[in-house]
């Protein structure tokens, strides 16, 4: 197996598209909030995450915070956009590598993902939504809206490894292939238990994703 690269070391926090129109202080504005959104649900969760907490973090009155963004739930939609969009921009520069095999691919994707995992940002930003979408139809949706966008390129590289599964079937191993690798932030990520073995479950992950992609027929998945 060849040993995937090492992108996931320029992945950025947040990936913030600047508004339309507008002046510089203003953008500054605009950035400078949501990294204080994100910096307080990664050191104190959700539930601190109020405006004014936000505002009050950005050293600016909460009316000018409510400028940029009216209510939470449109400071928490982007947030999640520019957090997905972090990953977007790796996961595109590594399904557009002419130099990578369709194996090389899923296996620095992979990569990418458990790495991030150990991340201190990582290992606290997504349980803490985890366990909000249990009671909050807003943020459902969100990280659902999130997750679709994360399993698309997996689903593009599944039908360049093994045409012959359907598109649903794609759809349900990119999910599976997903699932399995968040599963192991409560055990490997940040400060866990198992965070030290990051590097034996990585190889022992990537090896097992490709050998199931490879080598599953579609008859394996009817029900």
């Amino acid at each position: 197996m060849t040993a995937p690269t090492q992108r996931y070391l320029q992945l950025a926090d947040l990936v913030i598209v600047p508004r339309q129109g507008g002046y510089a202080r203003g953008r500054e504005g605009h950035e400078l909030i949501l990294r204080a959104a994100l910096g307080i649900l990664i050191d104190e969760g959700y539930r601190a995450m109020s405006m004014r907490r936000v505002a009050a973090a950005c050293n600016m009155k909460l009316g000018n915070l409510t400028y940029y963004f009216p209510t939470r739930e449109d400071l928490v939609r982007e947030l999640l956009d520019a957090v997905i969009r972090s990953y977007e921009v790796e996961f595109d520069a590594i399904l557009h590598d002419p130099n990578a095999t369709p194996r090389q691919r899923l296996d620095e994707i992979c990569a990418l993902i458990l790495d991030d995992i150990t991340t201190k940002k990582t290992t606290r930003l997504f349980p803490e939504f985890w366990a909000l979408s249990n009671h909050d139809p807003f943020v459902l949706e969100r990280i659902q809206e999130l997750y679709v966008r994360a399993r698309a390129p997996l689903k593009a590289i599944i039908a360049d490894i093994n045409p012959a599964l359907s598109v649903e079937q794609r759809q349900t191993v990119a999910l599976f292939i997903s699932a399995s690798m968040e599963g192991m932030t409560v055990f490997a990520g940040h400060d866990k238990p198992f965070e030290k073995r990051m590097p034996m479950l990585k190889q022992v992950a990537v090896k097992s994703f490709y050998d199931l992609v490879a080598n599953l027929k579609p008859e394996d998945m009817e029900g």
